[in-house]
Formats: structure tokens, sequence, C-alpha cells
């Protein structure tokens, strides 16, 4: 088990973490304090009206499905929303505009994927403030992917997810998956809990519950091979495990399996490591906008 994967589960445990990740929290907790205060000292109005979906957990609470369904209900209502996302995962360093057809290395997994599953604009930039602009004309609505941290832009609503496991053992970063003290969660409009309902209220009657099913998989590469039975699963998200779990719901075998950094960047070594054991290989919709320019044509 990698590192990464014994601090998950440290985080998501009920036992207290151990001194040596509790020996940093304070230092996390007033560098954490001091940069979202500057952030926060001169907000710039962006030329839309914002809407910010973000969390207060590291990793893993459903923000990209979320802002696809977002995106889609807006749509819905005859808005025209503009999504602003941070790029991660991508090279580009000036704000990019994403289409389903962009190159993955230079705009970010996400940001393809937003742009594949919604049909909207999309822009991805590390400076948000600077991608924000690119929005006027765009649409009439602007979504801030992870956004609730990034404060330099104003907002006329900030949602701020939170998965049904709660804030974990409750520290910070790196005791715990607190990216702030859970009294941030005040700054939220709304709070929505993603996942199974029955979870733990965190605020009172702000919080809305949210979860979306497991789409079947889908094939992908156009081979016309009948659904599997037994796959080769393999994750580059931040909770990989979710994604193993949502295989095993479908009543797909998981024959083997492997998980890789967040926004990993796949190389074509990768995938012949992928495809040496033979199997059918399964991964998410995020890590197929990356693995298909790479994959072997039938």
């Amino acid at each position: 088990m990698s590192l990464h994967s014994r601090i998950e589960d440290i985080w998501w445990s009920e036992a207290p973490p151990p001194a040596w990740l509790r020996l940093f929290e304070p230092l996390y907790a007033a560098v954490s304090r001091r940069q979202l205060s500057s952030r926060a000292a001169a907000p710039v109005e962006p030329l839309l009206p914002l809407i910010s979906v973000g969390n207060i957990t590291a990793g893993g609470s459903g923000k990209t499905p979320f802002v696809i369904w977002l995106a889609g209900k807006l749509r819905e209502h005859g808005y025209r929303p503009v999504i602003l996302c941070r790029g991660d995962g991508g090279k580009s360093s000036a704000p990019l505009m994403v289409t389903a057809d962009s190159d993955v290395a230079q705009a970010g997994d996400e940001a393809c994927l937003l742009a594949e599953a919604t049909a909207c604009p999309v822009i991805a930039a590390k400076d948000r403030v600077a991608g924000s602009r690119l929005a006027a004309g765009l649409g009439d609505m602007l979504i801030l992917d992870d956004g609730f941290q990034y404060r330099q832009l104003g907002r006329v609503c900030d949602i701020v997810l939170v998965p049904s496991e709660g804030v974990g053992n409750g520290h910070m970063i790196p005791a715990g998956p607190l990216r702030e003290e859970l009294a941030a969660l005040e700054r939220a409009d709304i709070v929505v809990r993603t996942g199974e309902a029955g979870a733990v209220p965190l605020t009172a009657g702000r919080e809305w519950c949210w979860s979306a099913r497991p789409m079947d998989i889908r094939d992908a590469m156009q081979t016309g091979s009948p659904r599997p039975e037994v796959v080769f699963a393999a994750a580059s998200i931040a909770r990989p495990r979710r994604f193993f779990t949502d295989l095993a719901s479908l009543g797909v075998e998981i024959g083997d399996s492997r998980a890789y950094p967040d926004h990993y960047r796949y190389s074509q070594r990768d995938v012949s490591d992928l495809t040496s054991p033979g199997l059918p290989v399964a991964v998410t919709a995020k890590d197929a906008v990356k693995l298909l320019p790479l994959w072997p044509k039938q």
C-alpha cells in the first residue's frame, strides 16, 4: 500500500491520527488562515454571476459529477453556463478555452471531461481571475469548479460538497482531510452531502443530499465486445477505492486493480502495464480522456 493510501486510511478512520501527523497540523492551519485572509482581502467581481462549487475536505467529494449535473440543470432552465476550472493535470500556464478535442496534456483531465460531458464553454486557468475575463460573451452564468478556497473571485452563491462519510477524523491536513476548519462552513450558502443519504448534518437548515448513481461500463474503444464479467480496474482519482466499489456494485468482478496518484499523466508504458494481464481494462471517465489517445487501436 502506498504512503498516500495509508494516510488516507488514517484520515477516514475513527481512531486519532498519529502524533507525527498532528505535529504539522498547526503549521498547515496557520498558513491556510493567512492565505485565505489574503485572498479574501480584495475580491474581484467577475463579469458574470458566479456560482462556486467547492469542498472543505481534500479530494473525493464528487465535485466533477456535481458540476456536470449543475450545468445541465442551469441549461434546462434557460441559462448558458460557462465552467471555469484550474486545469489540474494540464501544462498550460495561460487561460485556455477547452473543447472535447483539446489536448489533455495541456488542458488537464477534468477540464476535458467537463467539456465533453456538458457541451458548455469550459475555461482552464491557473489564474482564475484571468480566466473569468474570458467568460464574458460566452454565456450568462459562471460555474467555478473547486472555488471555496479561491476567494479572489466574488460569487453570488457558495456551494460546498461534503462526502457522505463526513469530515473524516475531523483534523486538518496532514493529520486529517480538512482543508479548513469546520467553522468555514458558515461561509457556505448551501452544503451538499454527496453519496448515500442519512449522514449526520453539519449545519442547520442549509444541507441538501445529492448522489450520482454509477453508470454502467461503456465500450469506449467501440470494440463491439460483450460486457465483461472480469476486468483490470485502474483509477487516478482522489479516492480510487470508490471507483472499485462502484464496479463491484454493477456486478463486475475485479480481477486486478491499480491506483495511481490523482491527475496522473499516463504514458505508453502504463498502457502496456494495464493491457499485459490480458483482461478488459475498466477506468473512470476522467482517466478515459487521458488514456484513449494512447490506447492501441483494434
